[in-house]
């Protein structure tokens, strides 16, 4: 996982000198110099590639995972046609190798992602249907001076585009490259491509499937369910670097280490996977996390951080996470120390168990939904908004330490088959129909995917735990303090203003004003605000406004009556 940074001038005409800040500087030292924003994704090497004639530049901060020794990018077609910078992991690169090695006779990746660059020379715009992975990139075709943009299909690989005042268009993987030169700021949206001339570039979906629109009606297979889950994590494996695992005790991080074990113990029977958790010294996920550890016999660390070392850090982890998201803002200065002291370790890769709640209904509030329809309906809006919150939160924590954060359950075809589950065997609580048929009502949320992982994958008392989000699990008393920290800058009257100081998406609570005051110092751009969407329950299912898990009525019921 690396950074991408790309200016495309307007008809593909000459960028002669650009000034910022007072001072003057060629298209490739301005390339260069907003890509540094960015430089803490790709701390191994910089790539730069300048095609001056068309006023394109093309820059690659790289971390390297796969393809250590030959990857570095841009990568350039072997005529010099085509440029490309690519962030991220394309998972199915070495079936995809074998095919254009029949067509061209030999070839050998110089990573993952060079296929991207072979694949388009077949397939221009449709090679978006060959790949799968985390990934946004970026291509420039010299001979037809066209430009292909696209991101997978849920945002896990993050992507903005800008707009400055000459109409050229500039592409960075994190929106602090773009601020100071671009009058015009976006996300660029997940699943989404653009392709043509810059100021006539075509829109299209790479992405869609029939869960987004349709009802499914397919019942759960706890068999092919399992399967489909080892199958994901074993594609997440392929890297060439040392590699660990988030534990934070929950069911997903658990599953996830458990699984990654047991696929690289039929190698190395005596393999022992390293595993991280972080919290303050009472945490509750810091128990179950040790008896995780020590049943998959993982080489496991405890990183106990303190309340006021974690605050220090407010207003950096607002400028890295580009968002005023309070429940993003909470949960990520944890783990901000935590992928800090992972990357002190010599490890650059981690894995993962983001998304699952999201594909399976596993947010305590969802206990609230009040049909099926409407809990599969906000399923498939979390899922859209991953890039917004947990997607976000994790790449750009991850790799503000350059690390690289990978999540299994993202898998494409992982989500696709559990999204194609009727939601009556997934809904939480007495509509549950799938646990019911099986014997005693099954009220906990994610049944199924706890179901499918019965037989000696993790201990049973964390197999069967309640949901705690992160920022809960890592000590009830983290929470408590950030709020009464973030409040204490904020006065009444300054507060009383938030309406017409903020007037989109104003704050509703004197914490979510002060990370929004420190947004707007950091993002002053037009449009920069309105990437920001805030992660909240469902109020009109009757859930309260704080997004805490401890916040809804459901949370620490006695193990017994969820079970």
């Amino acid at each position: 996982m690396c950074g991408i940074f790309a200016i495309f001038s307007r008809d593909s005409k000459p960028v002669g000198t650009q000034v910022l800040h007072g001072s003057k500087h060629s298209l490739r030292e301005m390339a260069y110099r907003q890509s540094g924003k960015q430089r803490h994704r790709g701390p191994d090497s910089t790539g730069v590639h300048v095609i001056a004639e068309d006023g394109v530049a093309m820059v690659h901060e790289r971390l390297r995972i796969v393809g250590v020794e030959r990857g570095d990018q841009p990568f350039v077609s072997n005529d010099g046609n085509v440029v490309l910078v690519a962030n991220g992991e394309i998972y199915n690169y070495l079936e995809l190798s074998a095919e254009i090695a029949k067509r061209l006779g030999t070839y050998k990746p110089k990573s993952d992602c060079h296929v991207i660059l072979e694949l388009y020379e077949v397939y221009g715009e449709d090679l978006l249907s060959h790949i799968t992975g985390m990934f946004a990139f970026a291509l420039y075709d010299k001979r037809t001076k066209q430009v292909l943009l696209a991101r997978d299909p849920f945002g896990i690989i993050p992507m903005y585009i800008g707009e400055d005042k000459a109409g050229n268009m500039w592409v960075a993987s994190e929106m602090k490259c773009l601020v100071d030169t671009c009058s015009k700021v976006e996300t660029f949206t997940p699943g989404e491509a653009r392709f043509g001339r810059v100021g006539e570039m075509r829109t299209f979906r790479h992405f869609q499937q029939s869960w987004i629109k349709e009802l499914p009606t397919n019942p759960c297979d706890l068999k092919l369910l399992r399967s489909s889950l080892e199958s994901a994590v074993r594609t997440h494996l392929h890297c060439d670097v040392n590699f660990g695992a988030l534990l934070s005790g929950g069911v997903d991080s658990s599953l996830i280490a458990a699984i990654a074990t047991k696929i690289m113990r039929e190698k190395d029977p005596y393999y022992r996977l390293k595993t991280f958790s972080v919290g303050l010294a009472d945490a509750p996920d810091f128990k179950a996390a040790r008896h995780v550890a020590k049943y998959i016999g993982s080489d496991h660390k405890e990183i106990v951080f303190q309340i006021d070392e974690a605050l220090d850090g407010i207003r950096d982890i607002v400028y890295h996470l580009e968002t005023y998201d309070v429940t993003t803002v909470r949960c990520s200065l944890p783990m901000l120390l935590l992928t800090r002291y992972i990357k002190s370790t010599g490890i650059k890769m981690i894995l993962s168990g983001e998304g699952a709640d999201e594909i399976f209904g596993g947010y305590l509030y969802f206990h609230k939904a009040p049909n099926c329809e409407q809990f599969h309906q906000e399923l498939v809006k979390r899922v859209q908004q991953l890039h917004l919150s947990d997607c976000l939160r994790a790449n750009k924590v991850a790799m503000a330490k350059g690390v690289e954060l990978r999540v299994p359950f993202l898998d494409t075809g992982f989500v696709n088959h559990v999204m194609q589950i009727r939601p009556q065997d997934k809904i939480p609580g007495e509509l549950n129909a799938f646990a019911e048929a099986l014997g005693p009502l099954r009220r906990i949320e994610k049944y199924v995917l706890r179901a499918a992982f019965t037989e000696n994958y993790l201990p049973d008392d964390v197999l069967w735990r309640q949901k705690e989000q992160f920022s809960d699990g890592v000590g009830y008393d983290w929470i408590d303090s950030i709020r009464r920290v973030a409040t204490s800058h904020v006065g009444d009257e300054e507060f009383a203003e938030a309406t017409r100081r903020f007037p989109f998406n104003t704050p509703t609570t004197k914490e979510a004003f002060y990370y929004r005051s420190i947004f707007e110092e950091q993002f002053p751009v037009e449009g920069a605000a309105r990437t920001v969407v805030r992660w909240v329950p469902r109020l009109d299912w009757g859930c309260p406004e704080d997004p805490s898990g401890r916040a809804q009525a459901v949370h620490q019921v006695n193990k017994d009556a969820i079970i």
